[in-house]
């Protein structure tokens, strides 16, 4: 047999780790706001940005000199010790498993504050084997240092074997939180012709015909990461786990930012990456649904209790396929207006 059957899928992998999830924790996160735990001066300002974000990650990896590794480690350590997180979720990326600060990144986080994390973030997996091999890990030492809840795994998509093997890595434990797309180190694995951190390329369009009365023909601009988001999407939807959006690296360009989030946003990501406080309120904006489409949401619920049959509401047809279109949109208004008053207002909730 190739896989586990579902009853050894969900024992916990160390005698004394805690049960593994069945379903993840429902949770809003809209965006996930990245800090560097091994500079001082913002790991002061985490109880105000606590309060700002869904959720917060001490980033360990990419833009972390490699001789403050282990300042970066500590300092997420310190971080977590000292600050409350409540509603807001305590994540935290890892170097990646070929690199020599992976293992003292898990096993001193977890021993330090486990019971503090939700997530860890893993760079560039390839494959069900490195989730794997997290996970293998995480039960032995949760076991060993008496940690009550699983930390759950968020995978990175980063290169071109990881797109391919997308599908095993959504499925391959309970304990996967869902994945994010890095578009840099994905371009690179992939031999793409771009230096951008996200986002569109101007160069990468689509040409519209000649036409006789007109002498300029226009270059119409695609995106570079349509397929690989859907692809990343419906692995996790099909998993029951959160595709992501990751990091806009133009901090000059809101716009831009925002268009590329809200794209994400309607092929179903849940989220994005913030690595700048302003495109914290980019994602807010973008990720809590439109009050809008909520409102004529709620009326397609309200006209249609049990989810069935078809009616009519302001000339659109609405039947059982709408409703639960509308199902999406209002439970997540509900988890915004959850963590929002202003929008709860808005949306009536």
């Amino acid at each position: 047999m190739s896989i586990k059957p579902p009853k050894k899928f969900f024992e916990p992998l160390a005698i004394g780790a805690p049960q593994p999830y069945r379903e993840i924790p429902v949770a809003l996160e809209r965006m996930i706001h990245f800090f560097p735990p091994h500079v001082e001066k913002m790991r002061a300002k985490l109880p105000d940005m606590i309060a700002q974000v869904d959720v917060i990650l001490g980033n360990l990896e990419d833009a972390i000199p490699a001789d403050a590794k282990e300042a970066a480690r500590q300092g997420f350590i310190e971080a977590a010790r000292a600050n409350t997180f409540g509603a807001t979720g305590l994540w935290t990326r890892v170097n990646c498993l070929n690199s020599p600060w992976f293992l003292d990144d898990v096993t001193e986080i977890v021993a330090a504050v486990g019971d503090k994390l939700d997530v860890i973030m893993l760079p560039k997996v390839e494959g069900p084997w490195d989730i794997h091999f997290l996970d293998q890990l995480l039960a032995q030492l949760e076991a060993r240092h008496g940690v009550k809840k699983p930390i759950m795994i968020h995978a990175i998509l980063e290169t071109a074997l990881g797109v391919a093997n997308v599908e095993g890595i959504a499925s391959a434990s309970p304990r996967m939180h869902g994945m994010s797309l890095g578009p840099a180190d994905l371009a690179a694995s992939r031999g793409m012709k771009t230096t951008r951190v996200g986002g569109g390329h101007p160069f990468y369009g689509v040409l519209e015909d000649t036409r006789p009365d007109q002498a300029v023909r226009t270059l119409y601009q695609q995106d570079l990461w349509h397929y690989t988001v859907a692809k990343m999407v419906d692995a996790c939807q099909s998993n029951g786990i959160k595709a992501f959006y990751g990091p806009f690296g133009d901090f000059a360009d809101d716009a831009a930012c925002e268009a590329q989030f809200r794209n994400a946003f309607l092929l179903g990501c849940v989220g994005a990456w913030s690595l700048h406080p302003k495109q914290i309120e980019i994602a807010k904006t973008v990720f809590s649904p439109n009050v809008d489409e909520v409102l004529f949401a709620k009326k397609i619920l309200e006209a249609m209790p049990d989810g069935t049959g078809a009616v009519m509401i302001d000339g659109k047809m609405q039947d059982d396929a709408t409703w639960k279109q509308a199902k999406v949109m209002v439970d997540l208004a509900r988890r915004v207006a959850a963590r929002d008053p202003r929008l709860a207002e808005a949306y009536g909730l």
